[in-house]
């Protein structure tokens, strides 16, 4: 093909295109007829263009309140037919939200059939369900044939649709709205119709009223599920920015069923599915994250939502709760995004520019409505007027239509023939504003009044119809005078929309569903437990728990215990401590991580049952275990006295400050890191102050003292320190202890020690009797334990300060009849220890039990083993001697209630 073909074949009128410029614009193209056709509301009505579009055709169609129902597939085809060019599923599940009052504060469709459920159920299919316009949602398309809002052509410019309803409420507020549109989305919760009626009326009378101020008359939303509102914090950043997370929370009951105890959820948060709230608490329940629970059933009917828990005896409901509110979304928070179509764009409005854009619709509305009324309250008083001129002058009306051939030439003379105006004065001065331009004695007819006077009935020419002509003037009159009113006196405007917006709260407002309470979502679990003293035991496999410290009874020394934890084979205690339910608790892991909970987060059981393991609680790798647990004080100011000594089983000690393990995340943080050809491990973890002693005693019977102030604080969180013991042979230590610091000379202990009052014996002292009496009120006493079940006391005085790094001293002798060194504590006579064995035994006594000997001494028997059995865990409880009947009545019953299980 030539050159010349080529030109003729090819278009004249195409041009070439950048792609980038073309996907550009029509991308911008689409995001906006998403965002302002499709996606978000108008802040007028508070309408998206589907349900817009349905109300209006529910209008258009008379499918409207009082009326019968029609079916919903017959207003969706006149929606999607004339309106709404998508799909009629689209249409349909708009039009079932609408009738939901679990959904919608303010139901707008009021609708018969199956539309669904909380749980959620999907409404039945649109030929089953009937549907009509609610009676409140008529109030939304009051006045729209008055010239109120613009009309727009239609999809296929068949017909006309409103740009948005002449609203009468602020729906937007009311029913709330939530899209997503293209980068953008909005989240507008419901509130009360009432509240935010009075909320209009506030910026009525006062238009510099701010959102804080509006948030005293809307103090939060009000959603149509009711629930509790957890403070005010989230409603208030909502309102007077925007944006806000809004905290929900179920309501609930707790009911007593013979022994046991029921939480009934009564109302939920808006948005959360009832089935799907029933299937996560079963789950978290069943995964023991909420514990307590024996049964989980719904019972919601007709009346309203009934969730019932069922407690297990030993339960504490409000411990249960908080766990649920923790951990189902029946607690469950609203984002709420306050963004919304003003002036054409989106904006994120505070509550005060939503009630100010409002305002202002409304009052342009009532204006349109007042000029279009005085347009045809003027058009029907000068038709009015020719009525009484016809009447007046009937005789003369009536010839000039008899002599007339047709009605062309009737209008005609009517339109010439000029009428005296003394007989109508009267009427023309009711209606002065309408004829206001009538000059002279003689009145003329005008097309409008020609044509209403030949279509003007016989029995209008009567003096009753004259009368009645006359009394529709003078109405006439004083409507024009009110619009014009209106129109000159924005005073008497707004004294019109309130006198509406009663007219709305009297017949539709309702009391408030969601309850607003103190804003205590994020309190703690512990703040609704009872602070008890726990034993908490951890075993060489990784279980843990907590048991009650009552459960266990003391015993004389020497007796055989009492049964404790069920072990299965070669398993065993490795750390024991006593300790509150708000105490918190750090874990070192022998890979050097360090995890943070609470005691009350442990799982509880009995003496007998052997906990849960801990890679159910705590983030452990595979491969990591817990190698020291450390509780730490529960008020947390005490922190800034302390630091944390950490103790190698090399001898390595290092101390940090509490500031290293302050924050811990919930996935844990590095607390000590080994080499990784190092057999170096963690042996312990201690807190102490400045003015402290560290203890280190090794399992063949050393023991070294130094002050805390020899080892120098560090940051670093890697290192293992410095030396802290200089250690021989296969020895390593076993425990790392805090003393109090000696504030006394050598040469007092030394003349202390000689007189040995603990000894009770006869030797006259060396210092003065105040002197021993002040060295005896702080004296400590170190109990050393061994694994043979051999122990002893011995004073603290004979553990000497020396310098960090040392050999040591003599902790117990006859190491070989002993057994290596277990624990080696300070301990006071008004303290207990616990001891357990390796075979689950445990023996809890009185430290006075045990008497006090040198530091060189072989020791007495403090638990009677059996053959193979050793001692491998021993705890200081701070606590005085229980009466040993109720301690003995407590065990009784727990075993009573063991063997009942």
């Amino acid at each position: 093909m030539s050159e010349d073909e080529t030109a003729l074949a090819a278009p004249s009128d195409i041009s070439p295109v950048s792609i980038v410029d073309e996907m550009k614009t029509s991308y911008l193209d689409y995001a906006m007829s998403v965002i302002v056709s499709r996606a978000l509301p108008d802040v007028r009505d508070g309408l998206k263009p589907v349900h817009r579009r349905i109300l209006y055709a529910c209008d258009e169609g008379g499918f409207v309140a009082g009326r019968p129902y029609r079916k919903s597939a017959k207003i969706v085809g006149d929606v999607m037919g004339n309106y709404h060019p998508h799909g009629d599923s689209a249409i349909y599940d708009a039009l079932a939200r609408m009738t939901q009052d679990w959904s919608m504060r303010v139901p707008l469709i009021d609708g018969q059939g199956n539309f669904g459920s909380m749980d959620p159920d999907p409404p039945a299919s649109m030929r089953y369900t009937e549907a009509r316009m609610a009676k409140v949602a008529m109030t939304l398309l009051d006045d729209l044939d008055k010239d109120t809002v613009d009309f727009t052509p239609n999809y296929d410019g068949s017909r006309s649709e409103p740009q948005v309803l002449p609203a009468r409420f602020p729906n937007l507020l009311v029913n709330g709205a939530g899209g997503i549109a293209v980068g953008m989305a909005t989240n507008v919760p419901p509130h009360n119709l009432g509240e935010v009626l009075d909320a209009c009326r506030a910026y009525i009378d006062n238009p510099a009223i701010t959102s804080t101020e509006l948030m005293e008359i809307v103090p939060a939303p009000d959603f149509p599920t009711g629930a509790l509102i957890l403070g005010r914090s989230g409603a208030r950043a909502a309102y007077e920015t925007g944006r806000g997370s809004i905290m929900m929370r179920s309501r609930h009951e707790i009911e007593e069923r013979r022994d046991r105890q029921s939480i009934v959820l009564t109302e939920i948060p808006f948005q959360v599915g009832k089935s799907g709230l029933v299937e996560k608490i079963a789950d978290a329940a069943k995964e023991g994250r909420i514990e307590g629970v024996s049964d989980i059933r719904d019972e919601s009917n007709r009346e309203g939502v009934r969730i019932v828990i069922d407690l297990k005896k030993a339960a504490s409901p409000e411990v249960t709760l908080n766990q649920l509110w923790r951990h189902t979304p029946a607690q469950a928070s609203f984002p709420a995004n306050m963004l919304a179509i003003r002036g054409g764009r989106p904006e994120t409005l505070t509550l005060r520019d939503i009630i100010e854009a409002f305002v202002k619709f409304r009052e342009e509305v009532i204006t349109r409505r007042a000029k279009y009324e005085l347009l045809k309250a003027r058009e029907r008083a000068h038709i009015l007027l020719g009525l009484v001129v016809a009447v007046t002058n009937m005789d003369e009306v009536v010839r000039i239509i008899r002599a007339s051939a047709n009605p062309a030439e009737a209008r005609a003379s009517l339109l010439a023939r000029e009428w005296p105006i003394a007989e109508i004065r009267s009427y023309i001065q009711l209606v002065e504003a309408v004829e206001a331009e009538i000059e002279g004695d003689i009145y003329k007819l005008s097309e409008t009044q020609v044509k209403a006077i030949l279509d003007l009935r016989l029995h209008r020419l009567t003096a009753l119809g004259r009368d009645e002509i006359a009394g529709e003037l003078r109405e006439l009159a004083a409507t024009i005078e009110e619009l014009l009113a209106i129109l000159s006196d924005r005073a008497k405007l707004y004294q019109v929309m309130r006198e509406e917006f009663d007219e709305i709260t009297e017949q539709y407002a309702t009391p408030r569903k969601s309850e607003i309470t103190a804003g205590d979502f994020d309190i703690e679990d512990e703040d609704l437990i009872a602070r008890e003293e726990m034993v908490v035991t951890v075993t060489h496999e990784g279980y843990i728990k907590r048991t009650p410290l009552g459960t266990f009874r003391a015993q004389r020394r020497g007796g055989k215990g009492r049964g404790g934890m069920a072990m299965k084979d070669e398993d065993v205690v490795v750390r024991l401590f006593v300790t509150s339910t708000h105490t918190p608790v750090l874990f070192f892991s022998n890979k050097g991580q360090v995890y943070r909970l609470k005691v009350w987060k442990l799982p509880e059981g009995g003496p007998a049952t052997r906990g849960r393991p801990m890679q159910n609680l705590l983030p452990l790798e595979e491969g990591e275990y817990i190698r020291t647990v450390l509780p730490l004080p529960e008020d947390e100011a005490e922190w800034e006295k302390l630091h944390v000594m950490f103790a190698t089983a090399k001898g390595n000690v290092r101390r940090n400050s509490m500031d290293a393990f302050e924050n811990i995340p919930s996935n844990g943080k590095i607390a000590i890191r080994f080499d990784e050809d190092s057999d170096d491990k963690l042996i312990g973890v201690a807190l102490l102050g400045e003015n402290d002693d560290a203890l280190l005693a090794t399992k063949n019977g050393k023991a070294i003292r130094f002050a805390a102030e020899a080892v120098n604080p560090v940051k670093s969180r890697t290192s293992t320190g410095v030396r802290g013991i200089k250690l021989k042979g296969d020895d390593e230590v076993i425990s790392l202890t805090v003393m109090g610091a000696a504030d006394t000379s050598i040469e007092e202990r030394d003349a202390y020690l000689r007189a040995a009052p603990w000894k009770d014996n006869d030797n006259d002292p060396e210092l003065p009797a105040d002197r021993m009496e002040q060295m005896a009120a702080v004296e400590e006493f170190i109990l050393t334990v061994c694994a043979n079940g051999y122990g002893k006391r011995s004073s603290s005085y004979e553990y000497r300060q020396s310098g960090r790094g040392g050999q040591g001293v003599l902790n117990i002798d006859n190491i070989r009849r002993n057994g290596k060194v277990v624990a080696s504590f300070p301990a006071s006579n008004e303290s207990q220890v616990m001891i357990i064995t390796d075979q689950g035994k445990l023996i809890r006594m009185n430290v006075s039990d045990t008497r006090v000997m040198g530091r060189s001494t072989a020791g007495v028997t403090l638990i009677d083993v059996a053959k193979g059995e050793n001692v491998v865990a021993v705890a200081l409880i701070d606590e005085e001697e229980e009466p040993e009947d109720a301690a003995e009545e407590a065990v009784a019953a727990e075993i009573s209630e063991e063997d009942g299980e």
